[in-house]
């Protein structure tokens, strides 16, 4: 059954090991916004035994629960996996695995290490009603299984809010990203399905289809939301939230 889905974004900064290693000094910024998501795994892992992770990849593609990854990749070697067993067969880190699987493992080992997780990845280009139809789809699987089940959607917003950010300024961002956080935090899913993926991918908004799918994931309910963040210390957008279904409030 489902039972919560849970809203964070993918900085790799949130792991402590990779502060140094991204150049960026842990201060007040990203003890807050790694609180936030540390919490929200909390209370996902306090609703639900078992986790599917939504992301937004190249392309679509699967993730089962004996993946193991690393970051080594952004510099350091720090492994994580979707599942205990995986860790504990010593099993080969996959260099590929992208990284809101990497960051929704890295959680899982921080907050629910007896949690088993698997992972869909979304193409970028995957077109907004597709999004919601799949978010409507693991609803309803979920929905079908005797254990409690949450989603743990891992996504970013506009990458283009400041001259410091990832991919520059672009003017158009701040109003993009305001109506991304309104309707993140109101449960608007007629306006997140509604997200230009022209325009969003022009502002470098990788949790596009994400959201969309979060957003079908209520499709026949609407949700209960608590929202505990909603920034962009770098110059990205960043949202931290919890979702719930009317009988599980």
């Amino acid at each position: 059954m489902f039972h919560v889905a849970a809203l964070v974004p993918s900085p790799p900064v949130l792991v402590p090991e990779l502060g140094g290693a991204a150049g960026v000094a842990e201060g007040a910024e990203v003890t807050a916004l790694r609180a936030a998501v540390l919490g929200v795994g909390r209370d996902l892992a306090r609703r639900a035994s078992r986790w599917v992770v939504v992301g937004v990849s190249d392309t679509d593609r699967h993730v089962g629960s004996e993946a193991v990854g690393t970051f080594r990749g952004f510099g350091v070697d720090v492994r994580v996996g979707l599942s205990a067993a995986a860790l504990a067969n010593d099993t080969a880190a996959d260099p590929s695995l992208p990284l809101p699987v990497l960051i929704g493992a890295w959680l899982r080992g921080q907050v629910a290490t007896e949690t088993e997780a698997r992972a869909h990845l979304l193409a970028a280009d995957t077109p907004a009603a597709s999004a919601a139809e799949f978010g409507a789809a693991l609803r309803e699987k979920l929905d079908a299984e005797a254990e409690p089940y949450g989603v743990l959607v891992v996504g970013d917003g506009a990458a283009t809010l400041t001259t410091a950010s990832p991919r520059y300024f672009d003017e158009r961002a701040e109003a993009v990203q305001a109506e991304i956080d309104r309707a993140l935090t109101a449960g608007d899913r007629k306006a997140l399905a509604a997200l230009d993926s022209e325009l969003c991918a022009e502002l470098h908004v990788a949790g596009r289809p994400a959201f969309q799918a979060l957003a079908g994931l209520f499709t026949a309910d609407a949700p209960h939301i608590e929202t505990s963040y909603a920034a962009a210390p770098f110059g990205v957008g960043y949202h931290v939230g919890l979702w719930l279904p009317e009988d599980a409030r």
